[in-house]
This record gives structure tokens, C-alpha cells and sequence, in this order.
């Protein structure tokens, strides 16, 4: 009886022990992608506001959180075309409303049961971008696996577990971007097409079963390759640039059919895979497209169009290969005839279809070669390439970098080392270099590089184990007989991956840096002036009192123009800033900017922001309203281009924050030239009592509407008033950073220093006129100025001042003086002016500023934080300087209305007594 129970036990530890075998793998990576999970998450309190508005991380989260609501309001359809940026023309937002906003909106229709509420939207919103995280765990182990056996395939989603990098930082929680989407499905896919490529390696379709109609022996490579165009179709759909895939797969079957012919093998199993998957993408991306163009970013038929050809090349190459052989041609020869024909194809397409051509040449270079980035790419801080590519690789994956480049290696000489070769062996070298080479193009694609470390590395430690007669497959048995110096060689492996990702040794560890994910500073210190502009400023078309406002519905549908330019209702305008600022106007202002960070209309907000006088901004803001070029237009040019337009858009605020003054100017100055060096100068600074020569802004810098409007206050300006500012302070002016003296930059001050604002303030104005740099505030800054993070301007006609007075005592060069004192809601006063000619006695001049405030958003109008805390005091006087004589003087009320309309209003002067 014993004797029978031992029997029984033996056998349920046999079967537990080959059911563990079998299966462990599964327990694992669900802890892996727990702690995936965990670590994203940890955060996650930080962007769950009190009042419920919405926190994000990130520019681009804000634009994907209003296409999360678009379609949670018009389900399950996504937003093609937006009014609610871009104006005078709206924009079709291909990259966005796509497939990852309907996954994150589906999702929330399952917990809302059909109707999820905002706070639900949110909620799934921040843990939709970890949960995706944590699901590329799934083909990255089964792409391992392929490659490197189940341990391989545990120790891929491991490294892609602990990765600390950009892969990491764009997958927390607020991190409400389509990166984490792209990822996932460019896994997906990458893995369909080695699946669909070693089943037709198995099956071995040819052209023959193709004429003899041979379904059955067709079936399984057909259903699996035409299941890879399926997966490559779902990562365009999430991506439209994402047709950088099909060009990556486009060089694969390229070198892999010239491999096959030249090995011997027949190039129609490979090309059947890439003639099926390949036409599947092009149906499928045909059914997508929303804007007639070749644009990388819109659906449109340049996916399709590549994807059809990339399926024709493969069949061609096939047929190719025939006709070599029936001409008993070397087939040493046939790789560069493949080259020559491709050269002729491209130069081809180059005449035929320069359109095509250009998209796809411009493409390879900021996308995929690390040369050749223009001036304005590198305004853009994710695409400019990596100072040091060396310590960027291993800031992002340590150790795992340069063994995933043994492991190439090892995967290109396999068939040296005893390995079979297959052609997912060379799908992967091709993607892996190509990743490679865009993480060196732009440091935003370690995301993207964060696959092939984690899956090539399966193919470095399987060679490893290999080598040393390491059986780790076998099981617990196996695991037993391991030797000492088999022990030491793989701690020794396992100490060169994870080393330097785990601590003493990481300088931020995976878990600590997703602990240290917050807000974005930008969405926390525009948030009161979006926020006071929704509610203080009448809705877009109903400026004025026009009452369109319905007609331009927040999460209204709109048809996309045939000409791609909306036509506003009567009474929308426009808000001006800088492009980085564009989606938090529309979500958290809900008001339509100018430009916005698709780029859009970035060469015509700097041509207005670096304009150097008003007659030039307001012409450049006249044309940007009548939608005609103004970004390198003389004054006379645009003058012309206006003559006889009609237009009634305008653009009636402008917003600009301390970033914008400091900073951000560099990149907004190269937009439209002449660079930024042109509105710096070398001055002499007075700094511990001995001189010292610092690049500061020039009076061209001083000159620019920008300057003019934010240090300024719109002193002196006609058409242009501040009727917000925020109540939280920064300082902008030339600064030491770590790398040196910067001429302009800008810091926004904590909650103590915003106690002392009028002593900084007055430390800083006594500093620029001492020509000292101040170190108050604990650095070295020079020709610094305090103001509000952030300031709103609207632009107005302005009212006319007139009057006349008796000249026989005046001198020819008699000048009017208006002045007002103003003060804003935070409660800081500042002086307006302004000054003009006094001609035969008469004199003219136009004033921005009211001294009520009858109108407000009832009425059309803004109902402005700034008031007047005074009427406005005219003087004419003579003389310039402290040698002023006052002639005449006396005093002016101006009503909002004339302000609004333009009116004139006549004004009496007395002769002064004093």
C-alpha cells in the first residue's frame, strides 16, 4: 500500500514539476508587468486636482485629453479636423484622435457602462498609459523567446521592466501621449512579421501554388502574414508617421530576398509574406484616409501608396529572380541589379512625383539619419539629436546598450556559430539598426530603441549559456547539475545587464524616477490666465455682440474644407503666443490659438513677436487674419496682399509668459531670422566691484513687440492693453547656468520670494540702471526684470485723443503727453504714456486703456482686471528730458466703447500753472 502511495506521489511531482516547466514563464511576466504597472503609477496622486481640473505632464497630453473628450461625445468616431486650433484655418489633426484615443475612450465606456462621466475619462486616462506600459511586456517576451528560448524571453521583459529612460518617463501616469501606444503596436507588429516569416519559411509558398489556386497549402501562410498587414495597419493607425515602418520592412525585404536568391533559396516564401502583409496594410490604411496629401502626419494616401509598393517590389523581386535564372544569370549579380533599379526608381519618382519623393527624403533625414536637422528642428528639444550619444544610451539602458551590439553581432554570424538562419534573424538586424540610428536622430526615439535592447539581448545571453553548456530549459533538473564555473560566468552576465540599472550603482533607478513624475510646470503656471480667459472673454463668435457662438460648438463635428481652411462665423477670433502654448488655450482657455505644437503657423507668430515697432506687428497680425504670407514679407508686401481683402477674423489677444522673454526666445527668434545673436550685445556689467563683459539683449531685442508688450506693459502702444496677469512672479534676464553665462533666461519665483516682489523688483530696475549684475536673489543676473509669469494683452482700436490749442507760445517741437496709472488685479500699478507731435497746435494721439469699464462678455466684449485708477492727465510740453516745460494740461475720461470702436474724443487743455 505504501509501496503504491510513493508510486502516486512520484508521479503528481512529475506532473507539478512539468507544469511549472511549461508554464512558469506566465506567473513571471505577470509580476513583471505588475511592477511595470507599480512603478508607473506611483505618482499618480499628483495629477488628481481638488477641484477636478485636469493635471498633466507634458505639452501634447493636454491635446490628447480634448480628443479623449471629443470622442467620448461623438463615439465612436475621433476628431479629424479642429477649429479650435490654428486659427484663421483651423487644423486637421491626423496624430491625434487616433487609435490610442479610442482604446482609452472604450474603456471608459466599460467602467461608465456607456456613459462615462469626466472624472471617469480622467481616471482611465492616467492608467491607460502604465496598463499599455506594462503590456508590451507580451510581444517583447514572445519576440525573446523567438530569438533566445523562454530565459532569453524572461530576460528581455526584465531589461524592458528596468529600463530607466525615456520609454519610462513617457509612460507614467499624466503622461497622456500616443508614444506608449506606438511602442506597443510597433512590437506587435515587428512580432506578427517574424511569426508570418518563419510559418512561410515552414510552409514554402511558391508562385506555383499560387496559379494552381492551392488554398490548403496556402492557408496558414496567407492567414498569419495577412495577420502581420493587420498588426502594421493598427501601429499606423496609432501613428501616421509610423509609415517609417513600412519603410524599415521595405529595406528588410529588400536585403532578405537578395540574401535567399544568393543562398540558393527561393525568394518567393519571403516574398509571398511581403506581397500579402504588405497589400493587407494598404487596404487597410486606404480605408483610413482624411486628407488628400503625402503629409507624414495625416491619414492620407501615402500610407497606402508605400505599402502597395513595398507589396509590388516583393512580388517584382520574385519575378525578377525567375527571369535570372532562366537566363542562367550568376546570382552574384542580382543584389546589384536590385540597387541599380531602386536608384532608377527613386530618380523616377523624383520627376514624376516630387511631392512623394520629397515627404519620403525629408522623412529619412529628421527621422531616421542623424544628419541634415534644420534650424527649427532643433527648436524642438525632443527632436534635436543627443549631445553624447555614448552617455545617452547608457543614461537610458546602461550595460544593455553594448551587449544588445554583441548581440547583433552574434545574430549576423549565427549560421558560424551553429545556429539556423532565419529571416526574422534578419528582420530584426535591420529594425535594431535602424532604431539605432533614429535614437541618434532624435532624442525622443529611445523609446522606440527600448524594444531592440530588451529583445536582442534574449539573443546575447542564449549565446552565452550556449557557450557555456548552460541548460537553464531543462528544467529544475538541469538547474541541479549546473557546475561552479557556470554559476560565476552567468552572475557575472547578470551583473553586466542589471548592474547598472539597480542600485548602489544606477544613478536612478527605474522606480525612482517614476516616483519623481509631476505636472507639467507649463499647464500649473498658465492654468489662472487660460482659466481667467474662458471666463472673462466673450466665446469665439461672439465678439462684438455677433452671437455665433453656436456655430463653433466645442465638441462640434466639422467637414474638412476641400481648401483645408475654415471659414470662421462672424465675431471668432484668434489668441497670439508662441506654439508651445497652443493646446493649453484650447483645453484649459477654451479659445483658439494661432499656433499650437503641431508647429502650425510658427514662422508667423515669431514674425509677430520679433516685430520691431507696432505699424509692423499690426500688419503682421492683419495678415495672418486675411491668411496670407507674412513670416518674410516686407511691409510694402503685405500692404499689397491686404489690398482689397475683406477678411473679418482677428486675432484679439495676445499671451506671453516669462519663458517666452527668456529662454524660449532663442528658438522663437530663429523661426523667421535674423537669428538670435542679432538682438544680443556685449555690454560691460559691474560684478563684485570689477567689470566683466556678458552677452545681454540689444536694443533690437527691446524693440520687439514681445518686449514691448511683456517688460513694457504695452507702454507706449497704440492698439495694444494688458488686461490680465497672473499672481505669481518670475524673473527674466541674463543668468549663469551650468554650462555658463546665458543671455536670456527666466525662473519663476516660490512662494516666499512672490512675498517680496516690489523689493526685488526695485533691487532688479536698480541693477540694469547701475549696469550692475544683482546677486539679491541668490545668482548672478543682469538686465533683469520681474514680472508676472504670465501676461494677457488685448488687442483694440484705441481711442483718438484730439484737441487743439493756441501755438504762439509754443516751440516747434511741442510734445503731447498722456499718462494713466492702472492697476491689476493682483494688485500691482504701473503708469501708461503716451506721446505725439504737436502740429500747428492740434495734436492726435490714441490711448489703448479706459477709464471705466462698462462693457463686458455680455456685451462681446472683455471684461478686463486691469483698471484705471485715474482719468488719463494730458500735458504739452516743451524741452525733452528733466527740462520739460508744461504749457498746457489737463485731463481726459475715456469709456470703454471708444476704446472698442475707435472713436475720437476732443479734449480741452488749460495753460499749465506750474
Amino acid at each position: 500500500m505504501s509501496t503504491d502511495t510513493e508510486h502516486v506521489d512520484e508521479a503528481a511531482e512529475t506532473s507539478v514539476l512539468d507544469t511549472w516547466e511549461e508554464w512558469y514563464h506566465i506567473p513571471i511576466i505577470g509580476i513583471v508587468m505588475l511592477f511595470m504597472i507599480w512603478v508607473r503609477t506611483q505618482s499618480y496622486d499628483r495629477f488628481v486636482t481638488d477641484d477636478g481640473t485636469p493635471a498633466l505632464a507634458a505639452v501634447d497630453s493636454w491635446y490628447h485629453w480634448r480628443t479623449v473628450q471629443w470622442t467620448a461625445e461623438n463615439y465612436p468616431w475621433t476628431m479629424p479636423f479642429d477649429v479650435w486650433t490654428g486659427f484663421p484655418t483651423g487644423r486637421y489633426v491626423g496624430q491625434f484622435g487616433t487609435l490610442f484615443d479610442q482604446l482609452i475612450v472604450t474603456a471608459a465606456m466599460v467602467v461608465g457602462l456607456g456613459d462615462p462621466s469626466t472624472e471617469t475619462l480622467y481616471t482611465v486616462s492616467l492608467l491607460a498609459v502604465p496598463v499599455m506600459a506594462a503590456l508590451v511586456a507580451i510581444p517583447v517576451f514572445y519576440m525573446g523567446r523567438r530569438l533566445g528560448g523562454t530565459i532569453g524571453g524572461l530576460l528581455s521583459v526584465v531589461l524592458l521592466a528596468l529600463a530607466p529612460g525615456t520609454f519610462l518617463y513617457r509612460t507614467t501616469a499624466g503622461q497622456l501621449q500616443h508614444h506608449v501606444a506606438e511602442v506597443l503596436f510597433m512590437a506587435l507588429a515587428v512580432l506578427a512579421m517574424m511569426v508570418a516569416l518563419r510559418v512561410a519559411e515552414r510552409e514554402k509558398p511558391i508562385y506555383e501554388l499560387v496559379v494552381d489556386g492551392d488554398w490548403a497549402a496556402l492557408r496558414t501562410p496567407a492567414i498569419y502574414s495577412a495577420l502581420a498587414g493587420v498588426a502594421l495597419s493598427l501601429y499606423i493607425w496609432v501613428w501616421p508617421p509610423g509609415v517609417v515602418l513600412i519603410g524599415i520592412f521595405a529595406v528588410f525585404f529588400t536585403v532578405q530576398l537578395c540574401l535567399d536568391y544568393v543562398r540558393g533559396i527561393s525568394p518567393d516564401h519571403v516574398a509571398f509574406v511581403g506581397a500579402v502583409s504588405l497589400g493587407v496594410t494598404a487596404i487597410v490604411t486606404a480605408l483610413l484616409i482624411e486628407e488628400w496629401s503625402t503629409s507624414t502626419t495625416s491619414f492620407g494616401y501615402l500610407q497606402p501608396i508605400s505599402a502597395a509598393l513595398v507589396a509590388a517590389g516583393c512580388l517584382f523581386m520574385a519575378w525578377l529572380a525567375r527571369q535570372w535564372n532562366r537566363r542562367s544569370i550568376d546570382p552574384i549579380y542580382y543584389p546589384a541589379a536590385i540597387g541599380g533599379l531602386l536608384f532608377v526608381a527613386f530618380g523616377a519618382m523624383a520627376l514624376a512625383l516630387p511631392d512623394l519623393f520629397g515627404t519620403l527624403s525629408d522623412n529619412l533625414v529628421r527621422r531616421l539619419i542623424p544628419i541634415g536637422a534644420t534650424e527649427t528642428d532643433m527648436t524642438i528639444s525632443e527632436a534635436q539629436p543627443p549631445e553624447d550619444f555614448n552617455s545617452h544610451v547608457f543614461s537610458e539602458f546602461g550595460m544593455a546598450f553594448y551587449t544588445m551590439l554583441a548581440g547583433l553581432a552574434l545574430l549576423a554570424l549565427g549560421p558560424l556559430l551553429g545556429r539556423t538562419y532565419r529571416a526574422e534573424h534578419t528582420l530584426i538586424l535591420v529594425w535594431s539598426l535602424f532604431l539605432i540610428s533614429m535614437a541618434a536622430t532624435q532624442v525622443r526615439f529611445a523609446y522606440y530603441l527600448v524594444l531592440a535592447v530588451a529583445v536582442v539581448n534574449a539573443v546575447f545571453v542564449s549565446d552565452v549559456i550556449r557557450l557555456f553548456n548552460l541548460d537553464l530549459e531543462g528544467g529544475v533538473r538541469s538547474i541541479r547539475e549546473i557546475e561552479t564555473y557556470q554559476v560565476i560566468t552567468l552572475l557575472l552576465v547578470v551583473m553586466l545587464l542589471f548592474a547598472p540599472l539597480l542600485p548602489p550603482v544606477a544613478a536612478g533607478t527605474a522606480w525612482d524616477r517614476g516616483a519623481a513624475a509631476f505636472p507639467s510646470d507649463d499647464g500649473q503656471t498658465w492654468e489662472e490666465s487660460n482659466h481667467w480667459l474662458q471666463e472673462n472673454t466673450p466665446a469665439p463668435g461672439d465678439w462684438g455682440g455677433a452671437d455665433n457662438a453656436s456655430d463653433l460648438e466645442y465638441y462640434g463635428t466639422y467637414d474638412y474644407p476641400e481648401d483645408g481652411n475654415y471659414e470662421y462665423p462672424v465675431g471668432a477670433y484668434g489668441v497670439m503666443s508662441w506654439w508651445d502654448y497652443g493646446h493649453l488655450i484650447t483645453v484649459q482657455g477654451e479659445r483658439i490659438p494661432h499656433s499650437n505644437p503641431f508647429q502650425q503657423n510658427a514662422r508667423s507668430s515669431s514674425a509677430f513677436l520679433t516685430a520691431q515697432s507696432e505699424e509692423r506687428g499690426e500688419l503682421i497680425m492683419d495678415g495672418i487674419a486675411a491668411d496670407v504670407s507674412v513670416s518674410n514679407a516686407s511691409d510694402e508686401e503685405i500692404e499689397r496682399q491686404l489690398e482689397g481683402n475683406d477678411s473679418h477674423e482677428e486675432l484679439r489677444y495676445v499671451m506671453i509668459d516669462h519663458k517666452m522673454a527668456g529662454g524660449k526666445f532663442g528658438a522663437i527668434s530663429t523661426w523667421t531670422g535674423p537669428g538670435y545673436g542679432a538682438y544680443l550685445e556685449q555690454n560691460q556689467y559691474q560684478i563684485n566691484g570689477e567689470e566683466e563683459t556678458l552677452h545681454g539683449p540689444g536694443e533690437a531685442y527691446y524693440d520687439t513687440m514681445l518686449a514691448s508688450l511683456y517688460l513694457e506693459d504695452a507702454d507706449g502702444l497704440e492698439h495694444y492693453r494688458l488686461v490680465h496677469e497672473a499672481d505669481d512672479y518670475a524673473v527674466v534676464g541674463g543668468m549663469l547656468g551650468n554650462d555658463g553665462p546665458v543671455p536670456r533666461n527666466s525662473f519663476a519665483l516660490d512662494d516666499g520670494w512672490n512675498e517680496n516682489t516690489e523689493q526685488i523688483r526695485d533691487n532688479l530696475a536698480q541693477s540694469r540702471e547701475d549696469g550692475a549684475v544683482d546677486q539679491s536673489l541668490g545668482g548672478a543676473i543682469w538686465d533683469g526684470h520681474l514680472a508676472s509669469s504670465v501676461k494677457t494683452f488685448e488687442r483694440v482700436e484705441g481711442a483718438t485723443l484730439t484737441g487743439t490749442v493756441d501755438d504762439s507760445a509754443l516751440d516747434e517741437e511741442a510734445t503731447v503727453y498722456a499718462e494713466i496709472e492702472l492697476e491689476t488685479a493682483p494688485g500691482r500699478t504701473f503708469t501708461y504714456t503716451q506721446e505725439a507731435d504737436v502740429e500747428d497746435g492740434a495734436f492726435e494721439l490714441t490711448v489703448p486703456y479706459a477709464t471705466n469699464d462698462e462693457l463686458g462678455t455680455d456685451d462681446g466684449y472683455t471684461d478686463s482686471s486691469v483698471e484705471a485708477l485715474e482719468e488719463y492727465e494730458i500735458v504739452i510740453a516743451t524741452g525733452d528730458g528733466d527740462d520739460l516745460e508744461r504749457q498746457y494740461a489737463g485731463t481726459a475720461s475715456v469709456p470703454e466703447t471708444a476704446v472698442v470702436d475707435g472713436d475720437s474724443i476732443d479734449v480741452t487743455l488749460e495753460e499749465a500753472t506750474d
